[in-house]
């Protein structure tokens, strides 16, 4: 027989989730575009899951997944629906009813076949060092290794490690660790200015980063899957 032109496999992605907290489109459609507008080449197009726990039953989530789109993101599904008539206008609206689950880290019990596939996943590369400023457009990635930057990194550069990544000068472009989905990783700066942060998929914008760290000595790490920062000393 031949081979089926498709094949189905279980995977998991990391999505950015949308606490939806006002059922008007047009203030819905601002706010993202604010946001987009602060990483665009982050959010351009970007998969998104839309979160309407706090929407009630007259939502029109069909002007709501318009205004969504307009603003540069991708709908993936929605979350957080247990109203029956949400239910049903997420259908009409063609929107998947995802549930939303914690990620964490399992407990591994050794055995001869866990042992071998251990055996068989990626060997972490050595540290890739960069020793010249990251410029505006610049995209340097660590695949399974840590990225050490020892000068500035400019607004619109970003950075991308599967590992940690450290950086020795100004940062103010974009710092992506754990981009494989390591949740151990975390981010070192001497100064930070930082436009975006992320680790495992966990982000904050230049908005979000505590005023009291900016231009600041800090680190950053996942603590219960969330972002956590504190002073590098």
């Amino acid at each position: 027989m031949p081979q089926s032109p498709i094949e189905l496999k279980g995977s998991s992605f990391t999505l950015s989730v949308i606490h939806l907290y006002s059922e008007e489109p047009k203030l819905i459609k601002k706010a993202l575009q604010d946001k987009v507008s602060q990483a665009p080449d982050f959010f351009k197009n970007a998969p998104v899951v839309i979160n309407i726990a706090e929407l009630t039953a007259q939502a029109d989530l069909y002007s709501i997944h318009k205004s969504v789109v307009s603003a540069g993101l991708r709908i993936v599904g929605v979350s957080g629906c247990t109203d029956p008539l949400l239910r049903q206008k997420a259908n009409e609206a063609g929107l998947p009813i995802l549930s939303e689950g914690k990620s964490q880290k399992p407990v591994e019990i050794q055995t001869e076949a866990s042992v071998a596939a251990v055996q068989n996943e990626p060997v972490y590369r050595k540290t890739r060092i960069i020793n010249t400023p990251v410029r505006s457009g610049q995209r340097i990635y660590a695949p399974n290794s840590d990225l050490i930057v020892t000068s500035n990194v400019s607004a619109g550069a970003e950075l991308l490690a599967d590992g940690n990544i450290h950086i020795y000068g100004v940062m103010r472009g974009r710092a992506l660790a754990g981009a494989s989905g390591d949740i151990e990783s975390q981010i070192y700066c001497t100064h930070l200015q930082a436009e975006l942060v992320s680790i495992a998929g966990e982000y904050w914008l230049s908005d979000q980063i505590p005023a009291e760290f900016l231009a600041k000595a800090a680190k950053l790490r996942l603590v219960d899957n969330k972002l956590n920062i504190e002073y590098l000393n």
